[in-house]
């Protein structure tokens, strides 16, 4: 099977997850007085979460280049439906995990109650996908799952930069507030699509229990 384009980027999506993981389990074993010990003045942001940060922009700006592409070049494929959502949830899913875990991100900027709620939402979810993939059916993405994502995009970069640019405005309203409201919001977000999700395909699970105990 020929991979188009639109979905040749979302592997590079994926691949750019792996360079993500590598970079930053690297990064947490070194010295402090080494490459992951240097901040920029005094901004309070480190290079390592800096060079995260842009990987994470530019991979994140493929999610919408692909389905941009996809949509005008008429070449909307299963293959792409199915791996789009995928490579999105590898991306966010490792930045919050990396973001909630003292030991890796000093310090951990994101509830890790938050973090669970939309992981386990993300597991329920692709799971019901994997199911009707079985069955030859697509699990399409609705609003509320899209909303979700992009919320997590724009709340993400500013985690790891400590709060930047509302830090030179007001340091307590600045990182304090807005970059929790908006993981609240993407949890919230994520929490209604995954009730969604089940509803809208509970038939999904029922047929495979009913396949089960045939």
């Amino acid at each position: 099977m020929k991979i188009n384009i639109p979905t040749k980027i979302t592997l590079v999506r994926i691949a750019a997850v792996a360079l993500l993981i590598v970079f930053l389990i690297v990064a947490s074993v070194m010295p402090s007085d080494s490459f992951a010990g240097i901040y920029l003045g005094d901004s309070g942001i480190s290079l390592v979460n800096l060079i995260a940060c842009i990987i994470f922009i530019v991979a994140s700006a493929t999610d919408w280049l692909d389905g941009h592409l996809a949509r005008k070049w008429n070449q909307v494929t299963t293959l792409g439906k199915f791996l789009d959502p995928i490579a999105d949830k590898m991306l966010v899913n490792t930045m919050l995990v990396y973001l909630c875990v003292p030991m890796l991100c000093n310090p951990a900027p994101i509830p890790w109650f938050c973090v669970a709620f939309m992981i386990l939402r993300d597991l329920v979810v692709d799971t019901m996908r994997f199911l009707a993939a079985s069955k030859g059916k697509v699990v399409a993405a609705n609003i509320f799952g899209k909303m979700k994502t992009v919320f997590q995009m724009v709340a993400i970069p500013f985690a790891l930069l400590g709060g930047w640019p509302f830090t030179y405005f007001d340091a307590g309203w600045g990182y304090g507030r807005i970059c929790y409201i908006l993981i609240y919001i993407a949890t919230a977000m994520s929490i209604i699509s995954g009730v969604i999700y089940l509803k809208d395909n509970f038939h999904i699970l029922k047929e495979e229990n009913n396949e089960l105990h045939a």
